[in-house]
């Protein structure tokens, strides 16, 4: 596994908004997540479903911008805006660290983000 092609792979995915298909193609079935908000999710179905349904309800992607990317040994953290306006009227403004962590077979096994200001 090169874990730099996948890191970079991925990255392009979430910043084309590919969110969902980015999830399905590289998290493991047991990978989990959890957010400054305190929200969890326990295995990559629970993650597809909540991608899915946080997808489904923006109304417009004002921009997703890839700013950075380190890696270490088994682990990245990559740095993204995320810009939408909700169906529900609301704007979501999100400056953020996305930490992950990979397993030898070149998927995600824990991913967490941090606000980033």
């Amino acid at each position: 596994m090169n874990l730099k092609e996948q890191v970079q792979q991925m990255d392009a995915m979430v910043a084309k908004g590919a969110i969902v298909d980015a999830v399905k193609t590289y998290f493991c079935d047991q990978a989990k997540t959890s957010d400054y908000g305190n929200t969890t999710t326990s295995g990559k179905d629970q993650m597809v479903a909540k991608m899915e349904g946080f997808v489904g309800s923006i109304a417009k992607v004002k921009e997703i911008k890839h700013h950075q990317t380190t890696i270490g040994e088994n682990v990245s953290a990559s740095e993204f805006t995320f810009n939408f306006d909700m169906q529900d009227g609301s704007e979501i403004l999100w400056h953020e660290i996305i930490r992950r962590e990979w397993n030898n077979d070149g998927k995600v096994i824990n991913e967490s983000y941090f606000k980033a200001n």
